[in-house]
């Protein structure tokens, strides 16, 4: 037997019309020849809700108050309408709960049409309870609601709502101002309208997701503007969180919803498991506040796992940050951003610019390093090749006229290049390489012996010319690097001594400062409470230290705390810049607990302001009672006044 339908009527609060219009739908279809039952129906009598019963065939309810399901199914109907799918039945019904006598006809086959409120969806009762501030007792488990071949949503404004209700036709008229002033306050009103709306294009969007499925539709529809937002785990994605928002809210008019706003953690599967960074933590915890959702994917190729979640939430905008890698990294390839931007095909892909654009990866420049990494393999390959290609040009007709010495001098030229791109090693290979080739190769072209006198002369020159440029390279770029070195350090620590004095970053901000500085995993401020028992007054990363012998780089502070970090041992270079972080964290400490001193000594001096104002104030209250006693106990007292019986026992 297959599985009846089940039709829903959708409000946003009592009152705006779902049984009405379930009435007159059973109504009109009973005109229509259908064969339908009431099965259950609350008109609170409204007349012009109770009237629409009128004709229509109704099944008793049972003593509970419950469906009697066994009557319906006896009578066997093609429709049944029951009313208020979130009803509880009473201690004595078959089933607990009215959306269970619905379930119980329709797997029978016999269509349902039945209403619900958006207050009563289990998964918005704590929603709609910090909206309205009243908890409903009475919920649907959302899947009972999804599985519903068709919903219809009654929108009533909220202007209209408070006119019904002031008309009374809503609740009586003793209950009309208590309902206006609270429930039915307009603000609550038009959220809740918000939430139905939400709500139900979201079950419309499955349904066109749905559609889109079993028609192999793979272009883009912007019916609705969705803005994917891809984050690194790097300290940019608040920047490009925040310009995502302002994105997907300009796309609606107002802030971005969830289905709107959606961010994005591309991950490869070796960082399957590995916990959150502070950064992400802190993205997620700014998405929420902005309504957006956030996702992990887990894909070997970046830019190809961004684009398929993209498509596959239907994304019609991509929000990504200029990359942090450096200029000379972007000869091994494009960038995330650019293959993005290639391959999105009809998604629309925005690159903002951050100020971590070009900065790699740690603050800190190495120490003492002479020619980067990326020159030195540009020198291997220039030592490599160019002598090589310098060769076959000379070999060229054109150049068969220029004599040996000066084929010695364009091959020095190449060494001389080599130097000064590559440093010392290079150049050595260069000049021996160019001295093969002119000795092998150029030489025989010019009908001299391969081994020579001029030759010998030639790799020497080369050799020498070569080492002595490098050198020079090698030095200057050495003290670029410490002078760029120095002068990070030197931002680094001013930045953070202005931070600590200006007292306008926590401590945790500033253990994450220096967490990413140096290329930690974690960083861990310890407090010694007993002689070999410490404790972590703040941490940041994971895993944190728990004690001093945990760290891979300690730093004492005091005598009772320490600055302990995990995740690599530090060049000790790198440790007298850690020690003047390590003091301006001690110093951040010390704010931290005097202000915690003040704010006590406030309250205690706010305590004592009180105490003595109700000290006073009782002492007025009483003086006036005692002085009286006071007076009348003297006058009991004196021995000249005599007093009646009558005024002594007053």
């Amino acid at each position: 037997m297959a599985r009846g339908k089940l039709r829903i009527y959708l409000g946003s609060a009592p009152g705006v019309g779902t049984t009405h219009n379930a009435l007159a739908e059973a109504r009109r279809r009973s005109e229509d020849g259908a064969d339908v039952v009431v099965a259950a129906a609350h008109t609170h009598r409204r007349q012009r809700t109770s009237a629409l019963l009128t004709g229509l065939e109704v099944v008793p309810q049972h003593p509970s108050g419950a469906v009697d399901t066994a009557a319906v199914l006896a009578r066997g109907p093609e429709l049944a309408l029951v009313d208020d799918l979130a009803h509880a039945n009473g201690p004595d019904a078959p089933h607990d709960s009215r959306w269970q006598d619905v379930e119980e006809l329709l797997d029978a086959g016999i269509d349902v049409v039945t209403t619900v409120g958006i207050h009563h969806l289990e998964s918005l009762n704590d929603v709609v309870t910090q909206i309205t501030g009243v908890r409903p007792e009475q919920t649907v488990p959302d899947q009972v609601v999804r599985r519903a071949a068709e919903i219809e949503l009654v929108d009533v404004t909220p202007q209209e709502l408070r006119r019904r209700m002031a008309h009374g036709d809503i609740h009586p008229a003793e209950r009309v101002d208590a309902a206006t002033a609270s429930y039915y306050r307009e603000g609550n009103l038009a959220a809740l309208r918000e939430l139905a709306l939400l709500w139900t294009a979201d079950r419309v969007e499955e349904g066109l997701a749905r559609y889109r499925g079993e028609h192999e539709i793979r272009s883009t529809w912007e019916a609705r503007e969705r803005v994917v937002v891809a984050l690194t785990g790097g300290p940019e994605g608040e920047t490009l969180i925040r310009r995502a928002a302002r994105v997907a809210a300009r796309s609606r008019g107002g802030h971005p919803q969830p289905s709107h706003l959606l961010a994005v953690h591309v991950v490869k599967s070796d960082a399957i498991g590995r916990p959150l960074t502070d950064d992400l933590v802190r993205q997620r915890k700014l998405l929420a506040e902005l309504g957006g959702t956030y996702h992990q994917v887990i894909s070997t190729d970046v830019p190809k796992g961004l684009l398929e979640f993209a498509r596959g939430v239907h994304a019609t905008q991509i929000v990504l940050g200029s990359s942090r890698r450096r200029s000379w990294q972007y000869v091994f390839g494009p960038g995330v951003g650019a293959i993005v931007a290639r391959d999105s095909g009809d998604i629309d892909v925005h690159i903002v610019t951050h100020e971590q654009v070009g900065s790699g990866m740690w603050l800190l420049p190495a120490h003492g390093r002479g020619v980067g990494e990326h020159r030195r393999v540009t020198g291997w390959v220039l030592a490599a090749a160019a002598p090589a290609v310098m060769c076959l040009v000379l070999l060229l007709p054109p150049f068969q006229g220029v004599s040996l010495s000066s084929d010695a001098m364009f091959l020095l030229l190449t060494t001389v290049a080599t130097a000064a791109v590559g440093g010392l090693w290079p150049a050595l290979a260069s000049a021996l390489w160019s001295s093969v080739l002119l000795t092998l190769v150029l030489s025989p072209s010019h009908d001299r012996p391969p081994v020579s006198f001029d030759n010998i002369v030639a790799l020497a020159a080369f050799v020498l010319v070569g080492a002595l440029v490098a050198l020079v390279v090698e030095m200057a770029a050495r003290r670029s690097a410490q002078a760029a070195r120095g002068r990070a350090e030197a931002d680094a620590v001013a930045l953070l001594a202005g931070s600590v004095l200006a007292g306008n970053e926590p401590l945790q901000a500033l253990l994450r400062r220096i967490r990413k500085t140096f290329g930690q995993r974690s960083a861990t401020l310890l407090e010694r409470v007993e002689h070999d028992r410490w404790r972590a007054v703040h941490s940041v990363g994971a895993p944190a230290c728990e004690s001093p012998e945990e760290a891979d780089v300690l730093v004492s502070i005091s005598d009772t705390l320490a600055l302990a970090l995990r995740g690599r041992v530090l060049p000790a270079a790198d440790r007298s810049v850690l020690w003047a972080f390590a003091a301006h964290l001690g110093i951040a400490l010390e704010h931290k607990r005097l202000e915690w001193d003040a704010a006590e000594a406030r309250g205690q001096v706010a305590g004592n302001r009180i105490r003595t104002a109700l000290l006073a104030a009782v002492s007025h209250d009483l003086r006036t009672p005692l002085t009286s006693i006071k007076a009348s106990m003297a006058s009991l007292r004196a021995t000249d006044i005599e007093l009646d019986p009558e005024d002594r026992d007053a």
